[in-house]
């Protein structure tokens, strides 16, 4: 089985290099359009950390002893490894100058930003005579050459120092101090206006912002809290960006399950209102997955996603947000078996594949000195604050990732085989079927066109389960089933599927030249 699948994914992979864009020299964007296939292998990346020299292995970037940080140039040295592993583009969390004032952590919140127009000197390498503006451009052009599509992220707020700087772009509460939106202490509420009576001043801010990362060479935006402005604010902006690059890709941090502004009585446009100003994607209710009740509760939530083509015929998708950065970690969720069964149902789901720097490895993100005080700070704030579980934006730490081989192994190959699983659901004849299971902690669904099917089976929960049964009406015993990813052997019957299934294990089972 191990061979046939070596073989299986590496004939998939090289049948979609060999026919797709990637021989070009010359970078075209196509992100828009990469994504609306659903096509699009997202990796989110903390460039402070993404390559961080952690020399001593204490967890932490000490500068007095020669380790570097990450920084735009030493990200390159990564890049072959995520081409390798089959990502297509990266979302890079934000890498504007933050601010140091009412900070939370020793190198200050990368959602904190003090400008938008000017980069973060902690993003700089001072091995080279290259200033800041070159080093992201050399960043992003070798990003290019491996043809990943870069991303970066738009913070929703404003540092404090924004604010003392340029008070009038803020929001006041009836006390005339500046809104600080939910617990982020280190950030003050921009003021958008409403879609009756839009802030320009705002609204020019995030223009030059567009501006100045098209002029990098940025093929795309990530919105954090889109939520939090009016959907005029975003049509015009997105307009505003399109006009300059119609594949400039926009992508908003939003959900289904998302329905209260961040401040009482603020602005809050949910996500079908954002789709409706431009975006052409979304978050999802993905992340919610862990707590999902049943497995209809999780199919029917796919079902929703596919109707996106029926209500947006230009086209809108969702990325498999089953773990981002302010999420916890899989591995703290349900362990390796938990990080992996996220893999492959962003692999053969119609959304496009997302994970974060070190999940794939079996990080854990927990960080032994987190919340703990600090012997050196950058910032106000002399303590290592941290999100427990989540990936650090805080401080200079080190590089993400664990030491789990066989997950890593498993990740690449997730990835790989969505090279495959996109063109089914990207087929005119394309279908999706939920299969009934004998136990509530099952799901089972297929996905196929004229030609394929793929069989997916999973349990969602921590406990093993025995002989379960997957009704599958169509099934014969005549059709060849072809293992991809699995931990135990089904036994297919005329009609249904016998399985045993590891915790959280999902199977993956490939039925060429049979429409399911």
């Amino acid at each position: 089985m191990k061979k046939f699948s070596a073989i299986f994914f590496t004939a998939v992979f090289s049948f979609i290099i060999a026919n797709s864009a990637w021989a070009q020299d010359v970078w075209v964007n196509d992100a828009r359009s990469v994504f609306l296939r659903n096509s699009a292998m997202i990796y989110g990346l903390n460039l402070r950390t993404f390559n961080a020299q952690d020399i001593n292995g204490n967890g932490l970037i000490d500068f007095a002893d020669g380790e570097e940080s990450g920084n735009f140039l030493n990200a390159i040295e990564r890049l072959d490894e995520l081409a390798s592993a089959g990502i297509n583009t990266i979302h890079v969390l934000p890498v504007m100058e933050i601010g140091k004032t009412k900070a939370l952590g020793t190198a200050g919140s990368l959602y904190a930003p003090l400008s938008f127009t000017k980069l973060n000197p902690q993003l700089g390498s001072d091995k080279t005579a290259l200033p800041l503006e070159r080093q992201a451009v050399k960043f992003i052009d070798e990003a290019h050459k491996r043809r990943i599509r870069v991303l970066f992220d738009v913070p929703c707020c404003g540092s404090y120092d924004l604010f003392m700087k340029n008070p009038e772009l803020f929001e006041k509460n009836t006390s005339g101090q500046a809104v600080v939106p939910a617990d982020w202490t280190d950030v003050r509420l921009f003021k958008c206006g409403t879609d009756g009576n839009i802030n320009r001043e705002v609204l020019n801010l995030y223009k030059d912002y567009v501006d100045y990362v098209i002029r990098l060479g940025v093929d795309g935006i990530r919105a954090d809290v889109a939520t939090n402005k009016p959907e005029r604010f975003w049509k015009e902006l997105i307009d505003y960006s399109r006009r300059q690059d119609p594949e400039f890709l926009w992508l908003a941090e939003a959900s289904e399950s998302w329905n209260e502004p961040v401040v009482k009585n603020g602005v809050f446009t949910p996500y079908d209102k954002l789709l409706d100003a431009g975006f052409d994607g979304y978050y999802g209710n993905f992340m919610n997955f862990k707590n999902m009740k049943s497995s209809r509760e999780f199919t029917k939530y796919i079902e929703s996603i596919i109707k996106l083509k029926t209500k947006y015929p230009s086209g809108k998708a969702v990325i498999g947000s089953f773990s981002t950065h302010d999420e916890l970690s899989p591995i703290l969720v349900g362990g390796p078996a938990y990080a992996e069964m996220t893999f492959w149902l962003n692999a053969v789901l119609p959304v496009n594949f997302y994970t974060v720097d070190g999940i794939p490895s079996g990080d854990n993100f927990v960080y032994f000195w987190g919340n703990k005080k600090a012997e050196k700070t950058f910032t106000d704030d002399d303590y290592y604050f941290v999100h427990r579980g989540k990936l650090d934006i805080f401080n200079f730490s080190r590089k993400p990732g664990g030491k789990n081989i066989e997950l890593q192994k498993s990740f690449a190959r997730a990835v790989k085989f969505k090279y495959y699983a996109q063109r089914i659901y990207n087929s005119p004849d394309f279908k999706f079927n939920e299969l009934k299971c004998s136990q509530p902690e099952m799901f089972a669904f297929t996905i196929s066109d004229s030609k394929d099917t793929i069989l997916v089976i999973g349990n969602h929960s921590q406990k093993a389960l025995s002989d379960g049964i997957v009704s599958f009406p169509k099934y014969s015993t005549d059709v060849m089933p072809v293992p991809v990813q699995l931990h135990s052997m089904p036994e297919p019957e005329k009609g249904k599927i016998k399985t045993n299934l590891l915790p959280y294990e999902i199977q993956v089972i490939v039925l060429n030249k049979f429409e399911g």
